[in-house]
């Protein structure tokens, strides 16, 4: 009991009547998800959200006078795990869409929590702003926020909006580190389990085997150092314009580190437009992929562009990412694959820009594919 107590401590700073609350909520929400319990989702997450941002008293067990004079626990504290999810596939999407949804992340959740998604994606640094300055010591009010809309998080994701991202540079190991640690820490509060995070803007001159090396032992003691003291799985994410990108960058860093702390989130449409086939990719690496970014391409790009695009190209005038449908990825394929492994996780849409119609319209049209052609429920 009292080793409980203590670990619950440690991955969190919470007041223990709020975090009572908050992970009786977690465990009923994937009961609600599954269809075992009939209580409106929506209502349930609304009044539990303002619970925890009250602070509600609730009943919890005190150690008695005599647990005082008991010795400190001198073992490794674990976190708890969350409760496993019911359903094979979660369906998220990501707020930060080009076109009407930059600069207000609740508005991103509003309306794509309209269209039918319950779970947002969004990067952390979203959360450092002075008009939204939730991180690191507002959780509880973030909660509250974001329940009310009806919606968790898949992740929040990344480092902090002034943090270093520098995973190439050796002497900013310790910043880098320490950044997206916080971050991931942040996101744990939320029962996220899987931590999503890019490596950083990508150099004029690209990315050189050593910094690939250097890249791989930061990422290397990031994923073991979430795993150890979170619980939680680093998903490294390959993404045009960044020091991660290519083909060949991609299999230096995941032959190069530890699968029992770093995973792949494959992102369909970065992957394409790279060069890559992310079908053939999703089948090489398996169930290391922790998580999918689901966007389309045009159709001449199936099975990985011919014709990598470069910073100077703006998506808001010349886009190369669609809403699901268009297509330039087998979708299909994917789905009948991750069947066949008995993969489970977040499928995650990202649509980075939306230029030819507001991002709520793409939303829905993708929402319609998911659930019309790759029969998942949202």
């Amino acid at each position: 009991m009292q080793r409980t107590r203590v670990a619950r401590a440690q991955i969190s700073s919470l007041p223990i009547e709020q975090r009572v609350i908050y992970h009786l909520s977690v465990n009923w929400l994937n009961l609600i998800d599954a269809g075992e319990i009939a209580v409106d989702r929506r209502q349930f997450l609304t009044r539990s959200g303002a619970l925890i941002a009250s602070g509600a008293a609730v009943a919890v067990a005190q150690p008695d006078t005599a647990s005082a004079q008991t010795p400190a626990c001198t073992e490794t504290v674990r976190p708890e795990p969350m409760a496993p999810p019911q359903q094979q596939y979660r369906i998220g999407y990501t707020t930060n869409t080009r076109g009407g949804w930059e600069g207000d992340p609740f508005k991103g959740m509003r309306e794509g929590r309209e269209v039918g998604f319950r779970y947002m994606e969004i990067f952390g640094a979203s959360f450092c702003r002075p008009d939204t300055l939730y991180y690191p010591d507002n959780a509880e009010g973030l909660m509250r926020r974001i329940f009310e809309i009806g919606v968790n998080f898949v992740s929040a994701s990344g480092g902090s909006a002034s943090g270093n991202t520098r995973f190439e540079d050796l002497d900013s190991r310790d910043a880098v580190v320490d950044n997206h640690f916080s971050m991931a820490r942040f996101s744990r509060r939320f029962g996220c389990v899987v931590q999503k995070t890019n490596t950083g803007r990508r150099r004029p001159g690209g990315t050189t085997d050593q910094d690939l090396k250097v890249m791989a032992g930061t990422i290397d003691v990031l994923g073991k150092r979430m795993s150890e003291e979170l619980g939680m799985q680093l998903g490294v994410h390959p993404h045009l314009g960044s020091q991660l990108q290519s083909q060949h960058e991609l299999e230096f860093i995941m032959a190069n580190t530890d699968p029992r702390y770093v995973g792949l989130v494959l992102d369909t449409g970065h992957f394409t437009m790279a060069g890559m086939d992310p079908l053939a990719m999703g089948k090489k690496y398996g169930k290391r992929v922790l998580e999918y970014h689901l966007k389309d391409t045009k159709p001449e790009d199936r099975g990985g562009t011919k014709h990598v695009p470069g910073p100077e190209v703006d998506q808001m005038k010349t886009p190369y990412f669609f809403p699901m449908g268009a297509g330039g990825v087998d979708f299909v394929g994917l789905k009948e694959y991750l069947d066949s492994i008995h993969w489970r996780g977040f499928l995650n849409v990202e649509l980075d820009t939306s230029p030819w119609r507001p991002p709520q319209e793409s939303a829905r049209i993708t929402a319609k594919y998911i659930q019309d052609v790759l029969k998942i429920p949202l």
